[in-house]
């Protein structure tokens, strides 16, 4: 069967909305699945709904890529978004057409036609995404190499095309999972422009007129389709191949953080888009909204839904008694601890559900559960700290997950192996916790103490918790008691008896 192509896509009959030429306006940074999933896709919808007439230009991060792949179908992917909506299957096809082409910069050709990029008049917005290790600085890269081997030295390289041609600034959108993603990235090639000596307008140029915007990113995307006999039904059902066809969740979530005019110059709020992707001066309560609705409802559920017998997160949702405690701990405990709109957080945590109930998802709990100790402290803690601060009371179901999560990491203690704590839950199965060595060590030294020695050795754990944790009013007395009740009568009835 052929690729897809444009010529190829026409004959397959396909009706879909397709922009085959416009300007080539993005310079990207990375042509993985995430953002061809997230990133290109809604710049494909700001081309359809406000036409924005853009395209991207795709620059392979480091050597071995898809850039060839890309090249040969023209930038056209499919694109399938997956997953639940208001309780309803979802199963959405989408063809991208905001990809022009795919560049090597690591080839003689490819170095020179992204500096070519870089002179563009028609050239507007930088975008990157070359994951958490992509933000470095390495002093090892010059001016000259062909190309800098660090993405920060790359983009000085071209930024100082750009200058060096006189034509406008830039917007640089820094999609990478690290904080201050846009100020870090800023701050490597400041080092560059010492490093390198280059002149003094350029830095004015870079620090004055570009502008660096951190961003939050939020969708899942599993991508490629991985069962040969739905590849096959798919190409079948498409009327072509498409070996870059990707597949992400439907809730997709950008969060750039820049001025309001910028909400303007970007395509996306004229494209009615802006409950989706939009800009805010901070985005810290939008990550702190994440991080504690999203993250922390899976740290605070899912290490007692694995010992009630449960073994993906989907199932979970199913369960009324699992499904009531998560949300009553969103709403009553870690909502009001958050500085947004009430009603826009209600909304997001409304969303995590239907995302934990994605059918095409099989999310397994013990994965979740891996580093569960620093994930707990991250995710839950700040909130069960401001749910007292604020109520002066201990918060229920985090308080509950705080024991859940102890009788996770105690459960049937077996035996310390190189791959982790083997345990096993009630239902007589092994399972292998996975954490830091030093945790295990010490839930492997304490595995035959009873629950008031126990607790009373995990709440004064500054290590783990960063502050002695008996401190806090009548939590070390509650946390006994909960531990003592999931080991005596189940997780399921220490759900129950928070609900």
């Amino acid at each position: 069967m052929e690729k897809l192509n444009y010529s190829v896509l026409r004959k397959s009959g396909y009706t879909g909305y397709i922009l085959e030429n416009a300007p080539e306006k993005v310079m990207q940074f990375g042509e993985g699945n995430f953002l061809r999933a997230f990133v290109d896709y809604w710049f494909d919808l700001a081309n359809e709904k406000a036409g924005w007439n853009g395209k991207c230009v795709l620059v392979q991060p480091i050597a071995p890529g898809l850039a060839d792949l890309i090249n040969e179908q023209e930038g056209l992917y499919t694109l399938y978004l997956r997953g639940s909506e208001n309780g309803q299957k979802v199963d959405a096809k989408r063809v991208i057409s905001s990809v022009s082409r795919c560049l090597n910069p690591y080839t003689e050709n490819g170095f020179s036609d992204m500096m070519a990029l870089a002179k563009s008049p028609d050239l507007e917005i930088i975008v990157s995404n070359t994951t958490e290790a992509g933000i470095v600085y390495d002093p090892a890269c010059k001016i000259d190499d062909k190309p800098a081997s660090s993405f920060p030295g790359k983009l000085t390289q071209v930024l100082f095309e750009r200058y060096k041609a006189g034509l406008s600034p830039l917007t640089i959108l820094a999609c990478e999972l690290i904080d201050n993603n846009g100020k870090e990235l800023l701050a490597c090639v400041n080092k560059y422009i010492d490093q390198w000596g280059l002149e003094d307008g350029f830095k004015s140029y870079v620090n004055d007129k570009c502008l660096f915007c951190g961003s939050l990113v939020d969708r899942i995307v599993p991508g490629r389709i991985r069962d040969p006999k739905e590849v096959a039904e798919l190409e079948e059902k498409h009327g072509y191949a498409d070996p870059l066809l990707d597949v992400g969740e439907v809730f997709g979530l950008w969060v750039i953080e820049g001025p309001a005019e910028l909400n303007d110059r970007l395509p996306f709020k004229k494209a009615g888009l802006s409950e989706n992707v939009f800009v805010a001066p901070d985005m810290s309560p939008y990550k702190k909204r994440k991080v504690r609705i999203l993250n922390g409802a899976h740290t605070g559920f899912v290490p007692g839904a694995y010992l009630a017998g449960f073994d993906i997160v989907r199932d979970c949702m199913k369960d009324d008694t699992v499904r009531t405690f998560m949300n009553k701990m969103l709403e009553d405990e870690v909502i009001p601890t958050i500085p947004l709109d009430r009603k826009d957080l209600e909304n997001f945590a409304a969303a995590v559900q239907d995302r934990f109930n994605n059918p095409f998802v099989d999310h397994q709990l013990l994965s979740i559960c891996l580093n569960s100790t620093s994930k707990w402290r991250a995710r839950n803690m700040p909130s069960f700290l401001d749910y007292i601060e604020k109520k002066g009371e201990l918060p229920p179901c985090l308080t509950m997950s705080l024991a859940l999560y102890i009788a996770f990491y105690s459960c049937g203690i077996k035996e310390l192996t190189d791959s982790g704590l083997v345990c096993k839950r009630p239902k007589g199965d092994e399972y292998t916790v996975c954490d830091d060595r030093w945790v295990l060590d010490f839930y492997f030294k304490h595995k035959d103490d009873n629950a008031d020695i126990l607790v009373m050795s995990v709440l004064s754990n500054t290590e783990m918790w960063g502050r002695d944790l008996t401190q806090v009013s009548g939590l070390t007395e509650k946390t006994i008691e909960n531990l003592k009740l999931i080991r005596e009568k189940g997780a399921m009835e220490a759900f129950k008896a928070c609900v």
